[in-house]
Parts: structure tokens; C-alpha cells; sequence
């Protein structure tokens, strides 16, 4: 399938669709947008798949201005809309890394981080009762200004209708300089996002570790209990579990998803198997030390302590891999994330892969 970039839309001559595994979209950076970034997935009740993400109009850099932007596909993702805007930039720097999620009320959730600062970067909250078309008005997260990271793609909903979003809390006093050691504090709503609170325990590991425990994520397990992870500069993503929801959680300790620092994704694939794609860097494929490539996937059966079954996905030595979002569509994955290079940019390139189920295994 090939793509180009007409009068800064996207044109796609339509072409047979790999069976297994295929790109279906590229979004490039041009100079309007020069960088194209994270984002997530909802499946609409009219069967269209849409996509939401971070689409930056005044620069390339995390602090850049930015807007969130959606394309739409409505044949299980093999072809993709231009984009269009969703969601105008109120922060003082920008709106970024979105999280969507059909909730088990029917309506859709909405997350994403509203950056004004190294002082000031927090989640809001909004919920569309209407398919997407419209949505309610921001609700902070978090109170009181500090600067949170919440990637893309992580917001959940738990069986019992908890909703959970994992958070790495910077505290960088003054706002003079970025401090890279994170803390994860953990943010649950019981009334569908209406009111937020902060669990009890927040995780750090030693000073050692010198980026803390960043950019983490959270999967709800086959029997209720929790599996969270963060990325780390320690050669590896670290994991730790609850039993209660996500109050309490066990020690952070390194898993065998082993990795720069760098973030993975990870999802339930089935009832008893999750799905992770992160940059392995176990030796199994190919890799340079501290790059965010190759890009694999890898099955876990016993609830995230191993994982088999690593598959490759990208491999370009020149690449940048990171911020995936999953999601499932009839026998289908699609993956997104940032696909960029030493030549565009390492983040401002981004890609939607679509890949049969059975691909992974």
C-alpha cells in the first residue's frame, strides 16, 4: 500500500494488504507538523476504528506546541482518513500522549496531559457520550500542580469498574531543570472519572537507578490481581503487582523484558496471555546499545513473571521504536507508535502496523 502527503493530507492508493503483517500507515513530519506522535485506539459502535494522537505544530520537542488529531478507519484498520483536528491546545506549552477507552457504561474515556511547565504537566479527564463527536469538559486528575507523566494507551478499567491510571511523578522544584528520577503514584476513579483520588503508596527503587521508575503501565490480570511496569535505566522494565486494586503494590524488580530506557506496551492477549512490544535488548535479535530498536513482541502465560515467543517487528538499526499502542480488532492487532530516524527525527514519525492475532504466536 502506498501513502503520500498531498497538500498536507494524507492520500492512499489503495493496494492489496499484507494477510499477516503490514505498515498501513505512515504519518510523516512536514513543516506544519513537524512531528507526529503517541497516541490510542477505540473501536466506535458503527465498526470504525478511531485513532487519536499527538500532532505538534510549533517545533519537534516535548515542549513544543501541540493539538490532539484523529484519522478513522472503516475496514478493520487497513486503510486510514486524513487527520483532523480533535482537540485544540490550552496548555501553555501543549496537549499531548492520549489514552482512550470504552467503558463498561458505554461511553468513551478520554485522558491526556495538559503541559504548562516543568512544574505544571497533568492528566485530564473527559468522557463522550456521543461516539467521539463531542466531549465533556476537562476534569484535572490531580489537584495541585506538579509535573506527571502518563504515557499514551493507559488508562484501564477494572472488572470491578475501577478506573486506573498509572503516573511518574517529576518533582523538579523551581521548574529550573527537568529531574529524571521518577516516582509512580497511581490515580482510581469509582464513579467513571467523575472523581479522582490517589492511592496510598507511591514506588521508588534506590538512587541507583538514576531514572526511577518511569513512564509505567498497568494490565489487570485472568484472576483480578495487577501486573504494572515502568521503564528504567537499570538494562531493564521493572514490574510489580497488586492485589487490591491498585492501592498497594509489591517491590518494583527487574523482569526479563529487558530493555534501554525506553517504554513498553502491554496487553492481555486472551484470557491468560499478555502481549508486550518493547525494544529487546536480551540479545535474542540484533541491537546497539541504549537505541530504542529493534522493535519485538513477546507472549507471557504465567501473569508477566516470563516471556516467549518474541517475534520481530522492526529492525532498522537507524530506528526509533517506542510510545506502542494495542489494540484488538476482530483477528487483528494494530500497533502504533513512534517510527522515526537519525533523518526525520527520532519521535516525529508515526506508524500504525496491522497484524494478524495469530502473527504472535
Amino acid at each position: 500500500m502506498r501513502r503520500a502527503w498531498v497538500g498536507g493530507l494524507l492520500a492512499v492508493s489503495m493496494a492489496a494488504v499484507a494477510a499477516d503483517n503490514d505498515v498501513v500507515l505512515n504519518l510523516e513530519p512536514s513543516k506544519a507538523n513537524p512531528r507526529n506522535s503517541e497516541g490510542a485506539f477505540v473501536t466506535l459502535k458503527d465498526g470504525r476504528v478511531l485513532f487519536l494522537y499527538t500532532q505538534f505544530y510549533g517545533g519537534a520537542a516535548d515542549a513544543s506546541a501541540a493539538r490532539i488529531a484523529a484519522v478513522h478507519s472503516g475496514d478493520k484498520g487497513a486503510t486510514w482518513s486524513g487527520p483532523r483536528t480533535v482537540i485544540e491546545n490550552d496548555g501553555k506549552e501543549n496537549v499531548m500522549s492520549v489514552s482512550l477507552l470504552r467503558l463498561a457504561g458505554g461511553s468513551i474515556a478520554l485522558v491526556y496531559l495538559v503541559k504548562n511547565g516543568l512544574t505544571d504537566c497533568r492528566p485530564v479527564f473527559r468522557i463522550s457520550t456521543d461516539e467521539a463527536q463531542t466531549w465533556s469538559p476537562p476534569t484535572l486528575v490531580v489537584a495541585e500542580p506538579d509535573y506527571y507523566v502518563v504515557n499514551n494507551d493507559r488508562l484501564v478499567q477494572l472488572r470491578t469498574g475501577r478506573l486506573l491510571i498509572p503516573a511518574a511523578l517529576h518533582k523538579n522544584p523551581g521548574g529550573g531543570r527537568f529531574n529524571a528520577h521518577a516516582q509512580d503514584c497511581f490515580f482510581y476513579s469509582d464513579d467513571e472519572g467523575r472523581t479522582w483520588r490517589e492511592a496510598p503508596a507511591r514506588l521508588d527503587v534506590p538512587a541507583a537507578v538514576r531514572a526511577g521508575l518511569q513512564e509505567p503501565g498497568v494490565v489487570e490480570l485472568d484472576d483480578g490481581s495487577l501486573f504494572g511496569w515502568a521503564r528504567t535505566d537499570a538494562g531493564a522494565q521493572y514490574g510489580f503487582t497488586s492485589a487490591d486494586q491498585g492501592l498497594h503494590w509489591s517491590e518494583p524488580t527487574a523482569t526479563e523484558l529487558t530493555s534501554p530506557l525506553s517504554p513498553a506496551g502491554i496487553k492481555r492477549l486472551g484470557a491468560a496471555k499478555l502481549l508486550a512490544i518493547f525494544n529487546d535488548h536480551s540479545g535474542q535479535f540484533p541491537f546497539a546499545k541504549g537505541k530504542r530498536t529493534p522493535l519485538v513482541s513477546a507472549i507471557s502465560t504465567d501473569r508477566g513473571r516470563t516471556w516467549t515467543s518474541r517475534k520481530l517487528l522492526e529492525d532498522d538499526k537507524d530506528g526509533w521504536y517506542c510510545y506502542t499502542a494495542i489494540h484488538f480488532v476482530d483477528d487483528y492487532v494494530l500497533l502504533a507508535y513512534c517510527a522515526g530516524d537519525s533523518k526525520v527525527g527520532g519521535l516525529n514519525r508515526l506508524r500504525i502496523r496491522r497484524v494478524k492475532r495469530a502473527w504472535f504466536e
